[in-house]
């Protein structure tokens, strides 16, 4: 079967994978698209550590296949869109409904794929570049078949991380303001969280002043290509202000632009060992800088109410795909997505 494979220096697409049969716990996802994220991209570079050879992907939907032994709430032919979330479900954090806490959620890749008889890891518990996928139960969550395949696969990376941490992470109430820095996946997907929770502005920033209408279409009440002029739209700062880029500069500005009570929630992945400054005087008005996991999702809850959401119109997730590749194109999307011209590119099988 097809994929795409990185072995440490480069990326092909292949086709000569083959997956193992699920055993207990693990269903089989035959994948008909899967969302190219800006972290498959960093495992490439190098700003996420990943062992190789490593089939990539990890923001999918499609049908099951097949289901091991206790698997009960998915059959074969139901729609479902993946979740990188691997928790095991039964320690202390995963019982207190904080799985992107779970130890055994994260660092510890499986590899059930080969490629001449040689394994290969999965990324994220997912490598949804991949004609077939297989995951633990807990990750494939259930959706309504009239939920189109390319658009439900952004619900499990982009639209969990932005939404999620707007809703869940931040709670922006009714009536708050919202600072957005970057307009890209995530950072479109922060700004309809915040149009859902009622904001009462949302204040987008991105350098690229393209960027501005389809800001504006999820949901910014305004858009500028530099920080600088955000204090002549919010005087005494915003309560919330999020970092979508990953740059140590950003998350500086995130955080002086605070107002009293503010918080500063960080969402953009720099390199690992970045390190970012504040002042420590700035933080005594009550302002918090959080940290964000996958937008402190509970997957098997968020996903199925988002799919609800764009359901009744007030989730967009058509308007995030902004370019469809077959899979043997990824270098193309690859490319364009590097360039900043699309919100997401989705690859078909």
């Amino acid at each position: 079967m097809r994929g795409v494979v990185f072995d440490g220096e480069r990326v092909q697409v292949v086709d000569d994978l083959e997956i193992r049969d699920p055993g207990p716990g693990e269903v089989l996802v035959a994948v008909s698209a899967a969302g190219l994220c800006h972290s498959d991209l960093s495992v490439v570079d190098g700003t996420i550590p990943f062992p190789v050879p490593v089939v990539l992907g990890h923001e999918g939907a499609g049908v099951v296949e097949a289901v091991g032994a206790g698997v009960s709430h998915v059959a074969p032919g139901d729609h479902v869109a993946l979740s990188t979330l691997a928790n095991c479900g039964t320690c202390a954090d995963c019982d207190r409904g904080r799985p992107t806490m779970c130890r055994r959620a994260i660092g510890r890749p499986g590899r059930p794929f080969t490629r001449g008889g040689k394994p290969l890891f999965q990324f994220a518990s997912n490598s949804a570049f991949a004609e077939r996928t297989l995951v633990k139960a807990v990750q494939a969550v259930k959706i309504p078949a009239d939920v189109p395949l390319p658009s439900a696969a952004l619900i499990g990376c982009g639209v969990l991380t932005g939404v999620g941490a707007v809703l869940n992470r931040a709670r922006v109430e009714r009536g708050d303001t919202v600072l957005v820095i970057g307009t890209g996946g995530i950072g479109l997907n922060v700004i309809q969280g915040a149009r859902i929770a009622g904001a009462l502005r949302i204040v987008a920033v991105d350098a690229n002043p393209a960027k501005e209408e389809v800001a504006r279409q999820f949901g910014a009440t305004d858009f500028l290509t530099s920080a600088d002029g955000v204090r002549e739209l919010l005087p005494t700062g915003a309560d919330h202000a999020f970092e979508c880029v990953g740059r140590t500069e950003l998350i500086r500005q995130a955080v002086d632009l605070l107002d009293r009570h503010g918080q500063a929630i960080l969402l953009g992945v720099p390199p690992a060992t970045a390190e970012a400054s504040f002042l420590v005087s700035s933080m005594y008005l009550d302002k918090s800088i959080l940290g964000c996991r996958y937008g402190s999702a509970r997957p098997q809850r968020d996903i199925a109410l988002y799919a609800e959401l764009y359901r009744q119109g007030l989730l967009l997730l058509d308007e995030l795909v902004t370019g469809t590749y077959p899979v043997e194109d990824f270098d193309k999307a690859r490319a364009d997505a590097e360039a900043g011209r699309l919100a997401r590119a989705v690859l078909t099988f």
